[in-house]
């Protein structure tokens, strides 16, 4: 854990490392699998995604690179979209069994519920907006499928998402990586990320727990 928590606090000091050590063309690879598991493959919501395309569009910044934001932005946007398409199909077929189980080796039913309450509350929109939320953002597109959001609709709503996402926060890192204080301050701008990702969950447990403690004590709303 502690191993996982310190790469994604560093995740700019290991890309580089990764970069020296396999290269520009074998990163991108790197980049892409991640990209596409995190959104694609509910067992995997732990993986990075916010600070990870802050730190890749940071990387193509550096002076010599060998990594290119023109080629990283088409390729993670890619693989996002393809991430949340898979996610979809898996949902859409083996979803309701998983979806009835309270207990799962696999799954968390607790992220479940989170992403399904999401869903309910935002509608088709959800695909948009969970690109921005930790864990809501893996199992979104699983809570579509298992939903049968229509076909064509998902597309049109992965698409549009996928696209805002890669493109918000790789963008953001290639252009904020030149200025000098956040070059000395990666750590800090990597936890200003993590938090802000947090905050829409952090705001739904809060919503959420409002609306029990009005079922559960009605005289005192």
């Amino acid at each position: 854990m502690r191993q996982w928590i310190d790469w994604i606090l560093h995740v700019d000091k290991h890309l580089r490392e990764l970069m020296e050590a396999v290269g520009a063309p074998w990163l991108y690879t790197i980049l892409f699998l991640v990209v596409f598991c995190e959104t694609g493959l509910v067992v995997l919501p732990f993986l990075p995604g916010d600070s990870l395309l802050f730190a890749a569009g940071s990387l193509c910044a550096i002076d010599d690179s060998p990594m290119s934001i023109w080629v990283l932005w088409p390729l993670l946007t890619v693989a996002a979209i393809l991430g949340d398409a898979v996610n979809y199909w898996i949902g859409f077929k083996t979803g309701p069994k998983v979806f009835r189980s309270e207990t799962s080796r696999w799954f968390h039913r607790e992220y479940l519920d989170r992403a399904q309450r999401f869903y309910d509350r935002y509608g088709a929109k959800t695909i948009i907006l969970a690109r921005f939320v930790p864990i809501v953002r893996t199992f979104a597109p699983f809570v579509a499928g298992i939903g049968k959001m229509n076909f064509f609709k998902f597309w049109l709503y992965n698409i549009v998402g996928g696209f805002a996402w890669v493109s918000i926060f790789l963008f953001a890192g290639y252009f904020l990586a030149k200025v000098q204080w956040i070059q000395k301050n990666f750590f800090l701008v990597t936890i200003g990320i993590i938090l802000v990702s947090v905050l829409p969950i952090v705001w739904e447990f809060w919503q959420e727990r409002r609306r029990k403690l009005k079922e559960n004590y009605p005289d005192a709303a």
